[in-house]
């Protein structure tokens, strides 16, 4: 079986069930209409804060979509990018993709138009489906510059005259499944990493690795047919729609929500009844402060229905999930850690009945194996930091037409994640941090997120990143940037003194009051801090002399 044939499984079994619902709170009926989910031109689409198509839908817009690429003349193998937002269009056209035999090429939002079209070009996709949003940054890749495209389509209203219009172009295609043989060990997906440095990695996955995420992660979380996911995070990205995955292998809903307000996720929650909420960490901390604050009230929401509350993408601090279970104790927990090397979360996770653990990532997924080794690829102690790898059916094919990177992390089988990592006496692994993020302060090794995490436990900070900068003494020293709560008054001098109860060495030389940067996955950008202050003269003579 391969992912696709888990669509037409639901479809069969449960045609007339919703399969997936689109919320957009910022959208107002503008006019006394009802927009059908079968309608494949409707007029005044964009207009609807709510959408929903069933499962017997979804089958056919994939297919309708899948049969539209092989009439242009799509062979199996070929790819296919998408730019698209979060909408109730994106599953279907990326399980049309696949379904066509061709590859998906899911695009980042926030890429600009040199970006989209560097990944466009290096994937060798022909086809470019986009929003609205990018109209402005596809036009001059349209008119000139991706002299590799075959087809540009637009996914909205007012189509502009250098695309053609999704909806007209698979209005009159068949309904019925393409006849295109697909295997696990097809080529499937070409995923961009998070680009942290110069342009990102392409990232190769299989069929193999799509089906991995589906049963690794029903295998964690339980999901049946009952349960609603709700969708947050962008589905370009391996993490939340990997995670709706494993709703998708029994035919669960799936709910996008297109917003991060703690109110409109809460009242989400509530009127679609929601079961799963995968979160990122800054939105859990809106949340708890909003209702800190008195901006929100759960009394006025129906929760009870509400489940497993779960997070991943990056460390989460143990005083959140505290504070969390304080708001909501009945709620189960789980933190998921992965890589778009490994198809995303759930190659290593807490596990729910684990709340005591928390602060660990876990222990192997369901179906995976982790070992943490040196820098000579031996295995470490328990309690020696060395390097997390892990191995699964979900570990990537390969860094596209990048043999000298994959060789750097693909050993035997094994991903090499780059992460730093120890296992307490019970084997639970805790990520010490990013090897590339490591500070190397008087000839100690000193890991960031302990300090982050240390910070995050004062009441007024909200979020905060640790870096390293030039030391003429130390080689380098710790510094801290600090994005504090609404409405705190407190300075940098009350946050050194804070830090004094940590060990000198590893005590920040230098708090800096700024907002935290973070992605849309909610990695915290520390290239863009480091940009930002190494290019700080001042602040670099200044702490060369430290």
């Amino acid at each position: 079986m391969v992912i696709t044939d888990i669509l037409s499984k639901n479809a069969k079994l449960y045609p007339s069930d919703v399969a997936l619902v689109e919320v957009n709170p910022e959208q107002k009926v503008r006019k006394n209409i009802t927009w059908k989910d079968y309608e494949l031109v409707p007029s005044f689409r964009d207009f609807s804060p709510r959408k929903e198509i069933t499962w017997q839908i979804f089958e056919h817009k994939a297919n309708r979509f899948a049969n539209f690429l092989i009439q242009r003349g799509l062979k199996k193998g070929d790819r296919v990018a998408i730019l698209l937002m979060n909408s109730l269009e994106w599953l279907p056209i990326y399980f049309g993709v696949l379904k066509a035999g061709c590859l998906v090429v899911p695009l980042n939002y926030r890429y600009t138009t040199d970006e989209i079209e560097y990944c466009f070009n290096f994937s060798d996709a022909s086809v470019l489906i986009f929003g609205s949003e990018f109209i402005s940054r596809v036009e001059p890749l349209v008119n000139g510059r991706l002299p590799k495209i075959h087809t540009a389509l637009y996914v909205g209203a007012d189509c502009p005259i250098y695309a053609e219009s999704y909806y007209f172009v698979t209005a009159d295609c068949s309904v019925e499944a393409p006849n295109i043989p697909l295997s696990l060990e097809d080529d499937a997906a070409i995923y961009y990493s998070s680009g942290t440095t110069g342009f990102p990695k392409a990232i190769l996955h299989t069929h193999k690795s799509l089906m991995c995420a589906c049963t690794t992660e029903n295998c964690n979380h339980g999901q049946t047919k009952e349960d609603t996911f709700l969708c947050i995070p962008p589905l370009y990205h391996t993490g939340a729609k990997m995670h709706w995955f494993g709703s998708f292998l029994v035919g669960g809903k799936g709910v996008i929500l297109r917003g991060v307000s703690p109110k409109w996720i809460l009242e989400t929650v509530s009127k679609e009844n929601i079961t799963i909420v995968w979160l990122l960490v800054p939105w859990a901390q809106d949340i708890l402060d909003s209702i800190d604050s008195g901006e929100v009230k759960l009394s006025d929401y129906k929760l009870d229905q509400w489940r497993l509350m779960h997070i991943g993408a990056q460390p989460v601090p143990p005083s959140l999930i505290r504070r969390w279970k304080e708001k909501f104790p009945n709620h189960l927990y789980d933190t998921n850690y992965g890589l778009s090397e490994s198809i995303g979360p759930g190659c290593v996770h807490l596990g729910l009945e684990n709340i005591d653990k928390v602060g660990a990532i876990g222990k192997a997924g369901c179906g995976w194996q982790t070992k943490i080794v040196d820098e000579n690829n031996n295995l470490v102690e328990q309690g020696q930091v060395g390097e997390l790898c892990v191995k699964g059916d979900g570990v990537m094919k390969c860094y596209y037409k990048d043999p000298e990177a994959t060789s750097a992390v693909l050993k035997d089988g094994w991903l090499h994640t780059g992460d730093m990592a120890m296992t307490d006496s019970d084997g639970f692994i805790y990520l010490v941090d990013r090897k590339k993020d490591v500070i190397i302060s008087g000839g100690e090794n000193i890991y960031p997120v302990q300090i982050e995490d240390f910070l995050r436990t004062h009441n007024q900070i909200k979020d905060a990143a640790v870096i390293g900068m030039p030391s003429r003494r130390l080689g380098e020293i710790v510094v801290a940037i600090v994005e504090l709560k609404d409405g705190s008054c407190v300075t940098e001098e009350d946050l050194l003194e804070f830090c004094k109860t940590l060990p000198r060495y590893k005590c920040p030389k230098r708090i800096i009051l700024d907002k935290v940067p973070r992605n849309p996955t909610g990695k915290i950008e520390k290239p863009v801090l480091r940009k930002k202050y190494l290019g700080d003269k001042s602040l670099i003579e200044h702490q060369l002399e430290d």
